[in-house]
């Protein structure tokens, strides 16, 4: 098993924008191979994905806007879980 350092922490940690332990566990997992912790990272991320993919989210808002001359017009939906948004 590869030692996991703080250095090879910090890379992946600025290539993926994931949080200090979860790029630590990743590359745990992978030996410290690069390539193998960004591929495991992304697959817990889809796995969490998949865990909130039921949730309901009923909290939100619809903004719409147009442009001064009318031409184009814009419809945004924005839904939370919560309404502490």
């Amino acid at each position: 098993m590869a030692a996991v350092t703080a250095a090879l922490v910090k890379e992946l940690r600025e290539m993926t924008g994931a949080g200090m332990m979860d790029c630590k566990k990743a590359l745990a997992a992978t030996d410290g191979d690069m390539d193998k912790a960004v591929e495991f990272l992304r697959e817990k991320g889809l796995a969490g994905a998949a865990k909130k993919a039921g949730r309901i989210a009923a909290e939100g808002i619809v903004v719409t806007d147009l442009s001064a001359d009318e031409k184009l017009g814009v419809v945004v939906e924005v839904n939370a879980e919560t309404d502490f948004v």
